[in-house]
């Protein structure tokens, strides 16, 4: 997998590659947050017709874990784990466990921020 900053980019490559955006990422002494994006290059001959569905699904869950609807999120995992030959699951274990963090405390609720501040 292949990790890209910056939407400027991605807007160049998406016509011809799967982008799949992971996470925003806000740099200490900056005002804007700069996305992360996957570029998936190798997608499994058998997953072709569903590819763009599983770049949809993976659109909304990225929008529902933004705005905490864990439920969304859990059930779009189930989905998503294991497609794009396996390159993404990483993250999507990643963000599994953050969405059990954020389930175990409801007191962070209030201080939701999907923005990973460095």
């Amino acid at each position: 997998m292949h990790i890209i900053l910056g939407d400027q980019i991605t807007e160049d490559l998406a016509g011809r590659y799967i982008m799949l955006e992971l996470d925003s990422f806000q740099v200490t002494g900056r005002d804007n947050a700069v996305s992360a994006y996957c570029l998936v290059e190798n997608v499994p001959i058998d997953e072709l017709p569903q590819a763009h569905h599983f770049q949809d699904l993976h659109t909304q869950m990225i929008k529902n874990y933004r705005l905490g609807n864990w439920k969304f999120c859990e059930d779009a995992l189930e989905h998503l784990q294991g497609r794009w030959n396996g390159e993404v699951d990483s993250f999507y274990q990643t963000l599994l466990a953050r969405i059990m963090d954020q389930k175990a405390d409801p007191a962070t609720a209030d201080h939701w921020d999907p923005v990973i501040k460095i």
